[in-house]
C-alpha cells in the first residue's frame, strides 16, 4: 500500500533516505511529468493533422515544414524522456531508484529534484562526461 502524502510534503536531508514516503513522492512526480508530456504530444498531433501543407505561397508552407520540423524533433526528445521517466518509475518498483547504477551510493535529493530520472551520482555523471570528453577528442 502506497502511504499518502500530505501536499506540502517535500523530500528531506533529515529523513531515511527513499522511505516509502520519499519515493511516492517521486512516482508522483514523475507520473505528473509523463501526463503533462503525452497531453503535449496529443495536441502536437492534433495540430499537425489540422494544418495543411496546401499553402499557395512557398514561403508560407516552407514556414510550415520548418516549425513542423522542430515540432517533431522535440516531441521525438519528449518520446525518449517518457522512456526515461517510465524507466525510472520501474526503478521505484524494484527498490533501485535513487541510487547510482555505478557506485550504488545515493544519487542525493537535490539531484533528483532537478533530475528525476538520473541513475548517476553526481560524482559518476561528472566522471562519465570527462570520459565522453577525453574519448570525443581522440
Amino acid at each position: 500500500m502506497r502511504p499518502t502524502l500530505s501536499p506540502d510534503y517535500r523530500p528531506s536531508e533529515d529523513e531515511e533516505f527513499m522511505n516509502p514516503q520519499q519515493l511516492e513522492y517521486f512516482r508522483l512526480k514523475l507520473l505528473r511529468w509523463r501526463a503533462e508530456l503525452l497531453a503535449e504530444s496529443g495536441e502536437t498531433q492534433k495540430h499537425l493533422k489540422e494544418e495543411s501543407l496546401l499553402k499557395p505561397d512557398l514561403t508560407d508552407r516552407a514556414s510550415l515544414e520548418t516549425e513542423r520540423a522542430i515540432e517533431l524533433r522535440t516531441r521525438d526528445r519528449e518520446r525518449k524522456l517518457i522512456s526515461k521517466i517510465d524507466a525510472a518509475l520501474g526503478r521505484i518498483e524494484d527498490g533501485s531508484y535513487g541510487f547510482c547504477e555505478e557506485s550504488d551510493e545515493p544519487i542525493g535529493l537535490r539531484r533528483l529534484e532537478a533530475r528525476p530520472t538520473a541513475t548517476l551520482s553526481l560524482e559518476a555523471q561528472e566522471r562519465h562526461e570527462r570520459m565522453e570528453r577525453t574519448h570525443r577528442d581522440d
